[in-house]
């Protein structure tokens, strides 16, 4: 088969330049570009499908046709123009996303895919609009959606037009439900995100959040030739940086590695262990930044929205005077930062992941198949992949129950390590992921309730969030 993934903000490239370090791409690029590898490797051949951006800061994304060294042939990285060729950030790119489809299509001619998966809401869309085009059939993965982050960050009729034009939630919205109007199959990562993030009120009409035929469960996975407890050609080098950096301190530590993202709540591990003598004298804290040797001198590089948080962290480090206990830590890529997880995991460490909503958790089962104990958020997919006890799930809004969560990971780092470890073999590969959505592809279609014939003229779903605002 001929797949095609479609990302239109996720820019991918051979060296992985900005994974995980710019704010709208973390953690679904490493979930494409695993599944469509594994995908490759289980016959099929896929592209993925994103922008072009012919930028000077951004060298990395300026060609048309791009790919992975080991995967060339099978694997391809598309990159259409859409909105000019600066770099834009995800927020601007909606109104461009009709003419992103028509290079698509334009390229394709009448050598249409087999099948799309649209990832995050604008990925949706504009799958929803190949449908619309040319019939092009697709699944939809929404990673996260746009109704959760508008209720966490506390949007209400007060504030909605201020929200809006920053977070642009009435486009966000209107596009996620097209994708579930339209998508062949909605393809969440357990069973919770189905039943809770599906069943809120601005998504009646466009998806039946208990409907078995309109969903696919399918969990990501993790690359085990990256993350796993046997040692790689990385681990001396990696090694002997840490040691530098924690000079002399032979401490186990809690490791926290997510981008610089509000929602991911890094302030809270941080507040819990301003909040407790014990855990300050027990362990050290490890933030993980990219990009970050120094974050006194280096702040100046970050974004806006990423220096707030990184402010926030720096100032409660401060007025809780425990410097000399955190270690930043500038990781360079995935196989450094295995190999940094695997020298924390031989001194009893533990990873912690404290968003206000994580709806899977990959990076804690990244963690955890290289031997760390994981404290994780109790809020969404790591309730349910840890529901076996092989993690410690915390309420991400209370610092005293974090603080509580990471000295009970520590005292319990060996067994959780063991548990997690084998949670992860059994139960979490990409190769596992990719089969499911083969299956899920080629088995019957999901009922398409409301499917759309006539799309709108312009995204805007103001009016419905209005009145659920005002409820």
């Amino acid at each position: 088969m001929h797949i095609i993934f479609l990302n239109p903000q996720g820019n991918f490239d051979q060296a992985d330049s900005y994974l995980a370090e710019h704010p709208d791409f973390g953690g679904q690029l490493v979930y494409v570009k695993e599944v469509a590898q594994a995908m490759v490797d289980l016959g099929h051949r896929v592209d993925i499908v994103t922008r072009l951006i012919q930028d000077k800061n951004w060298p990395e994304f300026s060609k048309e046709l791009d790919t992975y060294s080991a995967y060339e042939g099978a694997l391809r990285i598309l990159r259409f123009s859409c909105g000019g060729l600066k770099f834009l950030e995800k927020e601007q790119l909606w109104p461009h996303m009709p003419e992103f489809v028509d290079n698509m299509l334009r390229f394709y001619g009448d050598k249409l895919p087999d099948f799309a998966t649209g990832h995050y809401a604008d990925g949706g869309y504009c799958a929803a609009l190949a449908r619309q085009r040319v019939g092009l059939k697709f699944t939809f993965t929404g990673h996260s959606l746009g109704a959760q982050k508008m209720d966490k960050l506390g949007t209400s009729s007060e504030n909605w037009e201020d929200m809006d034009a920053r977070f642009h939630f009435s486009k966000r919205i209107a596009a996620e439900r097209l994708s579930m109007r339209n998508a062949a199959k909605i393809v969440v990562s357990t069973g919770q995100e189905q039943m809770e993030q599906y069943a809120h009120p601005l998504y009646e009409g466009a998806c039946n959040s208990s409907s078995r035929g309109q969903f696919s469960i399918i969990a990501p996975g993790v690359n085990d030739c990256v993350f796993s407890t046997v040692p790689s050609s990385a681990d001396t080098t990696t090694a002997g940086k840490l040691s530098k950096i924690l000079n002399g301190d032979e401490r186990p530590v809690t490791v926290v590695s997510s981008r610089l993202d509000e929602k991911k709540n890094i302030i809270g591990v941080v507040r819990a262990y301003a909040g407790s003598q014990v855990l300050q004298e027990r362990a050290g804290l490890v933030i993980c930044i990219r990009g970050i040797d120094n974050p006194e001198h280096d702040i100046h590089a970050l974004g806006a929205s990423e220096r707030l948080v990184l402010e926030e962290i720096m100032q409660t480090i401060s007025e809780a005077e425990m410097r000399d206990n955190i270690y930043f830590l500038n990781i360079g890529s995935q196989a450094e930062l295995a190999a940094a997880y695997r020298y924390f995991a031989d001194r009893g460490s533990i990873f912690a992941l404290t968003s206000f909503y994580e709806p899977f958790g990959l990076a804690p089962i990244e963690a955890a198949a290289s031997g760390l104990a994981t404290v994780t958020t109790k809020n969404g997919g790591p309730s349910e992949i840890f529901s076996d006890g092989s993690g410690v799930l915390v309420d991400p809004f209370s610092d005293d129950d974090i603080a509580h969560g990471i000295l009970e990971g520590l005292a319990r780092q060996k067994e959780l390590s063991l548990k997690a470890i084998a949670r992860v073999k059994a139960t979490y590969t990409w190769r596992k992921t990719a089969e499911n959505y083969i299956k899920t592809i080629t088995g019957k279609e999901g009922r398409q309730i409301g499917a759309d014939t006539d799309f709108p003229e312009a995204l805007n779903a103001s009016k419905r969030i209005e009145e659920y605002l005002n409820r």
